[in-house]
């Protein structure tokens, strides 16, 4: 069964503000990914995980909200606690965060094809890989996360040392999204104006 862990956890200090709450047309910026991802997985098998005392919006009521145990210590200890929520049919996990508002179906779907019998799908374009936009095989990438956690490691892409993995690169990538949108994501509020005026939404009143 497919799943996914959505991370909104994040302390967005460059946005200045919570990036789960910001509107993003008629919805708020998880609202829309979390939309984006029940296309293709069930809502049930959907986690996000939040801060400590972080408020989110209004979401289906299928969908699981955790929190990180443990404050500080990055996205791999959130994409954790998102795996271990999971329920316990899910064997493969579609991992992002909360910032993709041009997320295409069709990457999340050609990521799970690429997977194939390996442990790790995961991007790679414009000379980086993007684990945030990737695909984990869940008995393996806990364990493997619990012990880079165990030895204080917290870089995500220390998994590819630890799993087996399968880089997907440009030319496969453009194949489910020509222009990489689903890669996009929303550091400043710069980017966050440019990204409405793309969408065609209004920019936010100041």
């Amino acid at each position: 069964m497919q799943g996914a862990v959505v991370l909104c956890g994040g302390e967005s200090r460059r946005m200045g503000q919570s990036k789960a709450w910001l509107a993003f047309g008629p919805e708020c910026l998880l609202q829309r990914v979390i939309r984006i991802v029940g296309e293709v997985v069930d809502t049930d098998a959907i986690v996000v995980v939040a801060a400590p005392g972080q408020e989110c919006p209004p979401l289906p009521d299928s969908v699981r909200i955790v929190r990180d145990p443990v404050a500080g210590r990055g996205p791999l200890q959130g994409l954790a606690a998102g795996l271990a929520a999971l329920p316990a049919s899910v064997e493969v996990v579609f991992a992002t965060a909360t910032d993709a508002p041009f997320l295409r179906p069709a990457w999340i779907r050609g990521l799970y094809e690429w997977l194939g019998a390996n442990d790790l799908a995961i991007p790679f374009a414009d000379g980086f890989h993007h684990p945030l936009s990737a695909v984990y095989r869940r008995a393996t990438t806990l364990p493997a996360i619990e012990n880079l956690l165990r030895q204080d490691r917290l870089r995500l892409l220390d998994l590819m040392g630890t799993l087996r993995t399968h880089v997907v690169v440009e030319n496969e990538l453009r194949r489910v999204d020509p222009e990489l949108a689903s890669l996009r994501n929303l550091n400043t509020p710069e980017a966050y104006v440019k990204a409405l005026s793309d969408a065609g939404f209004p920019a936010p009143l100041p």
